[in-house]
């Protein structure tokens, strides 16, 4: 793995997000300006959210690729993490604003949508599925192979904006066919929504990891399995603790050894463990702790059978 090659991915991936977000943001204002309609304008508020979340996954990914330093022993992978938090409160607001600017129009009217005008919001809403499908993609695929959940928030943002941008196109050619233009409200309060669940499993992903919550269970097996591929050179293992700080994995354990086991032969052990979890599961920092066995059973911090005692 070269991990120089994987953060300057990351950081390109998010600079491309940064400036399709920015030119559609100010598409779907200006139309929704010129049209009068709410949905538009709210999927603008959408996309300048987006444009703003892209810009926190920048600088996030770039942070996070910063080497640990005497502040920070453990790296910055937090940033990634922080800034998922903080996007997901983003679309809260932004989720919030649309909702609001929707019900006051519903109950004022406020003002009508222009029906000449419907085929120029039209476009741009094809235009915005379409761009943020491709750039979604892109970023899924960098996130997926460099394990950035900044990276990973920001593409769920882009699909996100992909249906409702649909939503609004539909929305759109069904007032042009009925003229029932109090559907523009309704349409964006249906996209508000929608932006609120994705807020909601954001926060939850995000604050899983601020909070050190354990990998996920078939990471988990995926170490047990690979420390018990060794069974024979060690005794017993326990105490097993993972957590994630953005990108990176980081899994600590004891490793009980028979008592008579020499320093370098033991080293050993852990060294050869320690290369397979990093082979198998890359940007994994491994800490081991040596203790050793004098052959006692029945230790409550025992994970197997006691090999020393034959059992």
């Amino acid at each position: 793995m070269n991990t120089g090659t994987d953060d300057a991915r990351k950081q390109n991936v998010a600079c491309l997000s940064v400036f399709s977000n920015l030119f559609l943001t100010v598409a779907k204002i200006l139309t929704g300006v010129s049209i009068g309609s709410v949905s538009i304008i709210s999927e603008g508020i959408h996309s300048g959210m987006d444009l703003l979340a892209s810009c926190i996954a920048y600088f996030s990914v770039r942070k996070s690729a910063e080497p640990p330093d005497a502040d920070h022993a453990f790296g910055h992978g937090k940033y990634e993490d922080a800034s998922g938090l903080v996007e997901a409160l983003l679309i809260v607001l932004a989720a919030g604003i649309i909702i609001w600017e929707a019900c006051h129009k519903l109950i004022s009217g406020g003002e009508m949508v222009s029906l000449d005008l419907l085929y120029a919001g039209m476009i741009v809403m094809g235009i915005s599925a379409v761009m943020n499908f491709f750039v979604s993609q892109r970023l899924m695929k960098v996130a997926k192979e460099t394990e950035s959940i900044a990276l990973e928030s920001d593409a769920w943002h882009l699909r996100t904006d992909v249906l409702t941008s649909a939503g609004v196109f539909a929305g759109l050619v069904l007032i042009q066919i009925t003229h029932l233009v109090f559907l523009d409200s309704v349409i964006a309060i249906i996209v508000a929504l929608l932006i609120l669940r994705e807020a909601y499993s954001l926060i939850r992903r995000s604050f899983a990891d601020l909070m050190d919550e354990s990998l996920s269970e078939d990471e988990v097996i995926l170490i047990k399995e690979i420390i018990c591929r060794h069974a024979n050179e060690f005794t017993n293992f326990h105490s097993l603790k993972t957590r994630r700080s953005g990108p990176n994995r980081f899994v600590e354990f004891h490793l009980m050894m028979p008592h008579a086991t020499p320093l370098d032969a033991a080293h050993a052990v852990l060294k050869g463990i320690e290369n397979e979890l990093v082979a198998e599961m890359p940007r994994t920092s491994v800490i081991v702790h040596l203790d050793p066995c004098d052959g006692r059973c029945g230790r409550p911090e025992c994970t197997f059978v006691c090999k020393v005692m034959g059992k």
